[in-house]
């Protein structure tokens, strides 16, 4: 079976599961693999949405749950946990959907969230919204940077061909130098 096959068969089940988490260069590749022709547009969007959804929904239901034992253990950071608390108090409906898009949030920003306490009526819509955006953007950049690596996968095979020679004869070079290095010192 080859990887195209894979990837019409169990991409869309990948995506899900991979965009549970960090899920950006999953989602990037989903709008590769949708630009390519192998998985179909909406349903990466759609895919991908709701593993993301899924994903900080668990997380915040951990934050509700264990939230403050676990914040405890980050005592150092307590600053920084106090002011993201106040911002989710102050903001809770950019703070929800930004925080997916924040670098290094997206695991920590919905356990906050559920250790604010923010009622769970007022997250469900907010994380659903903060997805589909959150999907419909990066699938679209995938989608998009589909169209420049497009052509460059086709033919990976020959670039692979190029890449080894290179890496042949860089290795080459060095042992070349190296062994004139430790004739010289002689």
């Amino acid at each position: 079976m080859d990887i195209n096959a894979l990837i019409t068969q169990y991409g869309y089940a990948a995506l899900v599961v991979g965009s549970m988490a960090e899920g950006e260069t999953i989602t990037l590749l989903g709008g590769v693999a949708a630009h390519q022709g192998l998985l179909r547009f909406p349903l990466v969007v759609a895919a991908v949405a709701l593993g993301g959804m899924i994903g900080d929904q668990l997380l915040y239901f951990l934050g509700v749950r264990f939230g403050p034992t676990l914040l405890r253990h980050f005592s150092r950071h307590q600053s920084k946990i106090d002011r993201a608390q106040r911002l989710i108090q102050r903001h809770p409906y950019l703070f929800v959907i930004g925080a997916r898009f924040m670098y290094g949030f997206r695991i920590i920003g919905p356990l906050l969230i559920g250790a604010s306490r923010l009622p769970p009526k007022l997250f469900l819509p907010l994380n659903i919204l903060g997805a589909i955006v959150w999907a419909l953007i990066f699938t679209t950049l995938g989608y998009v940077g589909g169209e420049v690596l497009g052509p460059w996968l086709h033919d990976l095979d020959q670039h692979l061909r190029h890449l080894i020679w290179l890496v042949v004869v860089l290795v080459l070079v060095v042992a070349v130098r190296l062994w004139f290095k430790h004739r010289e010192s002689r």
